[in-house]
C-alpha cells in the first residue's frame, strides 16, 4: 500500500527530529530512521554542550540565535530545563595554544557570546584541577552550558507526534524515486511513501541517502571524534566554591574535559575520516586524551570507566548544507553540521524549515540561504 505525505525526513538524530517538529507546524510529516531506535549515533554520542564563539562565523550565529530559543522549546514542549549554565575557559598552554587564541579573540571580537580575555591566575581560580602556572593564556565563554540533548530530542519527537505526524523505526530507505513532480520513498515494510519534498537529515549517511535518490552529493566526510570518562582519585579537586566548574578547552583544539558526575569527560578532540558506520572508540585516542588532560591537571587520572566515539561530518567549508540542487527540486539538505548539531538545533531547525516551505527565515536567524545552500560547494 502507497502512503503519501507533505514532508518525508530522513534521519532520527537531533536533526530529523528537530526539523521535523519545526515541518509539522504547517505540514504531514513522516519521520524515517534506519535503526530501530532514534538517536543511537551522533546524537547520543556527543559532549553535550552549548558554547558560543563556537565553529564558523555562520555556526557561531546560528549557536547565539538558538540559546533564547532552548527556553521557549522547553516551555512550548513541556521539557525540563535544556541547558545548564557551565562557563568554557579555553586555555593556552604553549605558543601553538596562545596564536590559536590570539585569532580566535581577534576573530569574533564585539560578536554577542564571544569569549573574553582573562588571566592565567583567574583561569586557575576557575578551574583549580589546573597545574599551577601552566596556563600562558585564557579566555572566559560565560554564556555557556550542558545540554540535556535526551531531552531536548525527545520533546522534539513529543511535539512531531502531537501535531500529527508520523515516526517511524526500523525503516531503512533502501530507493529514492521521482514520482510525477515529487518523490516515491521506499524504507523498511510499511509500504512506500508519495511525497512532494524530501528532508536528507541522515547525518554522516547524508550523501549515501542522497545517492539513493540519483542526487548530487555535497561531499561530507565524517569524522570520528573519542570521548571517555575517567576516574578522578580525588574527586574534590573538581570542587570549586560556586559550585560552577568550568569546561576547559584548550585553545588549539588538542583536547578538552568537564566533569561528569564524580569523574571526569575527557576527549583529545580527534577528526579522524572514517566512512559512516556505527563507530567505535579507538584505544589510542583514549589513552591520548588521558595523557594530554593529565599533563595539565596532575590529577592521577588512569581508569576509564567507559568511552565511545561519534561522527562529526563537515562539507570543507565547515558550515551545514541546507537546500535543495536547482536541477533536483524538493530533495533538501539538512546536513553537515559537524559539532554544532545539538548546540544549534533549535535556530537552524526553524531556518532549514523556512527553506524547505519557501517562506521567510525566521527574523532571530538573520542568515542568508545562500550561505548554507548546496550551490555555494
Amino acid at each position: 500500500m502507497t502512503h503519501s505525505a507533505d514532508v518525508v525526513v530522513i534521519g532520527g538524530g537531533i536533526a530529523g527530529a528537530s526539523v521535523a517538529y519545526e515541518l509539522s507546524a504547517s505540514r504531514s510529516v513522516v519521520l524515517l530512521e534506519a535503526e530501530t531506535a532514534l538517536a543511537r549515533h551522533s546524537t547520543a554520542r556527543s559532549a553535550a554542550t552549548y558554547i558560543p564563539g563556537h565553529g564558523t562565523r555562520p555556526v557561531r550565529a546560528l549557536i547565539v540565535a538558538s540559546g533564547p530559543r532552548f527556553a521557549r522549546l522547553a516551555a512550548e514542549l513541556d521539557a525540563p530545563p535544556l541547558l545548564t549554565p557551565r562557563p568554557v575557559v579555553h586555555v593556552a598552554v604553549d605558543a601553538a595554544g596562545e596564536a590559536a587564541l590570539t585569532t580566535t579573540l581577534g576573530e569574533q571580537a564585539g560578536e554577542p557570546g564571544a569569549p573574553v580575555s582573562i588571566d592565567p591566575t583567574e583561569a586557575e581560580r576557575r578551574c583549580p584541577m589546573l597545574v599551577p602556572g601552566l596556563v600562558r593564556a585564557a579566555a572566559v565563554v560565560e554564556g555557556a552550558a550542558d545540554v540535556d540533548t535526551e531531552a531536548l530530542h525527545q520533546a522534539y519527537v513529543r511535539g512531531l507526534r502531537r501535531r500529527g505526524g508520523t515516526v517511524r523505526a526500523a525503516a531503512r530507505v533502501t530507493a529514492i524515486e521521482r514520482s510525477g513532480s515529487g518523490w516515491r520513498v521506499h524504507a523498511g515494510t510499511g509500504g512506500p511513501i508519495d511525497t512532494p519534498d524530501v528532508v536528507d537529515a541522515a547525518g554522516a549517511w547524508a550523501d549515501v541517502v542522497a545517492g539513493l535518490a540519483g542526487v548530487p552529493r555535497v561531499g561530507l566526510v565524517p569524522l570520528r571524534r573519542t570521548i571517555a570518562v575517567v576516574r578522578v582519585p580525588d574527586p574534590a579537586r573538581l570542587r570549586v566554591p560556586d559550585g560552577r566548574v568550568p569546561m576547559v578547552r584548550e585553545a588549539a583544539e588538542r583536547f578538552y574535559f568537564k566533569p561528569e558526575g564524580d569523574g571526569l569527560l575527557v576527549s583529545p578532540a580527534d577528526e579522524t575520516p572514517v566512512e559512516p558506520h556505527d563507530v567505535r572508540p579507538d584505544e589510542l585516542d583514549v589513552a591520548t586524551a588521558l595523557e594530554r588532560v593529565e599533563a595539565v591537571t596532575g590529577l592521577g587520572l588512569r581508569s576509564v570507566r567507559t568511552s565511545w566515539a561519534g561522527l562529526r561530518s563537515f562539507v570543507p567549508d565547515r558550515r551545514p548544507v541546507v537546500g535543495a540542487w536547482p536541477d533536483h527540486p524538493g530533495f533538501w539538505f539538512c546536513a553537515g553540521q559537524g559539532g554544532s548539531g545539538i548546540e544549534s538545533a533549535p535556530a537552524l531547525s526553524a531556518f532549514a524549515a523556512a527553506v524547505v516551505t519557501g517562506e521567510p527565515v525566521p527574523a532571530d536567524v538573520p542568515l542568508d540561504p545562500a550561505t548554507f545552500s548546496p550551490t555555494r560547494l
